[in-house]
């Protein structure tokens, strides 16, 4: 056998090794509720890593919520990554995810941690980002429309047509705009504020960072989403600026819940540690993602809108993320708005 020869069937049997070791570290089957380029971002570097094969589907939250739970006697689903802790919440009261304590855990910050406590470590905090808007300044400028500051601009006739948001059912971003706008204002004049405000809405979209895009691209004048997503707008480019509102705003904590009976626990107990890392945290800036990492030690974005200079409210996640009042919520959103919606 020649010289070439000999390389060629050393490298084809080391590549072989390679690819039966790979496959021996098995599967992963993730269903990822954050923006897909982080989503890819994450898959791509796991894989690289650990050599275990993520099969990943991008999913809202509230459509991933629908999914496990439908799935509950036969799960397709090993883990579930990102989107609002509320459905997560909800996942964890049903009893359709899984108990874990990381060993992690002292990393992280204190809302992250609060968030594991009181789904009984059935999930747990990844990152956090504050609801607002993203408005194109380019369209506000030429229709001469004043900067909306608060909630209570957004109902101003010069915006008719001119605002989107995501449905609250498919959408985490859009039930936590939601649950906020009832803890700010009580449910009652909450929902009056969502009748005059569908005046304004051209759109309600699936995705929660949709409507932003939208702005971006001159398609709608405003959108409201975490204001992380608007951040991650402005950075491509776009004509987009942020706004906090005036009278207080609710977060997001995207959790991270791990499913009960999944069929590659080990591999999804795996994801859950290494998803904590500092250093897999630090990865979100180059994926454009702005939040707020859930650990300590990792790196935060210089573009990240930070919570200190947001007037929050205090979030009860633990009341809206129950399935009862989620559910009654919803259901008053579908007959008061979702109906009449344009």
């Amino acid at each position: 056998m020649t010289r070439v020869k000999v390389v060629a069937a050393y490298l084809a049997a080391g590549a072989s090794i390679f690819s039966f070791s790979a496959r021996a570290e098995g599967d992963l089957n993730l269903i990822c509720s954050a923006d897909v380029v982080i989503c890819e971002l994450l898959q791509e570097t796991f894989q690289k890593e650990t050599g275990i094969s993520v099969n990943m589907v991008r999913l809202s939250s509230g459509e991933t919520y629908a999914k496990v739970r439908a799935e509950a006697r036969n799960p397709k689903t090993d883990i579930w990554w990102g989107g609002t802790g509320d459905p997560h919440l909800q996942a964890a009261s049903e009893d359709l995810t899984v108990e874990y304590k990381s060993p992690m855990l002292s990393e992280l910050h204190d809302w992250a941690v609060k968030q594991a406590e009181s789904a009984g470590y059935k999930t747990i905090g990844v990152y956090a980002g504050a609801l607002g808007w993203g408005y194109n300044t380019e369209i506000l400028g030429k229709k001469n429309i004043k900067e909306p500051a608060c909630w209570a601009d957004l109902l101003a006739p010069e915006l008719k047509g001119e605002i989107q948001m995501a449905n609250p059912n498919s959408s985490g971003t859009a039930y936590t705009a939601l649950a906020s706008l009832v803890q700010i204002m009580g449910e009652d004049p909450a929902f009056d504020y969502l009748k005059k405000l569908n005046e304004n809405i051209s759109q309600y979209t699936k995705s929660g960072s949709a409507p932003v895009k939208a702005a971006g691209r001159g398609e709608t004048a405003l959108g409201i989403v975490f204001l992380h997503d608007a951040v991650a707008q402005t950075v491509e480019g776009f004509p987009v600026k942020s706004v906090a509102p005036c009278e207080g705003t609710g977060y997001e904590i995207g959790s991270m819940s791990i499913i009960k009976d999944a069929r590659n626990m080990d591999n999804a107990k795996k994801w859950y540690d290494w998803a904590l890392k500092p250093e897999t945290q630090s990865l979100m800036r180059e994926a454009k993602s702005f939040q707020l990492p859930s650990n300590k030690n990792a790196e935060v974005p210089k573009e990240a809108p930070r919570f200190e200079d947001i007037k929050l409210i205090d979030y009860d996640f633990v009341t809206y993320g129950d399935p009862e009042k989620r559910k009654s919520l919803l259901e008053r959103w579908d007959r008061e708005i979702g109906a009449s919606a344009n």
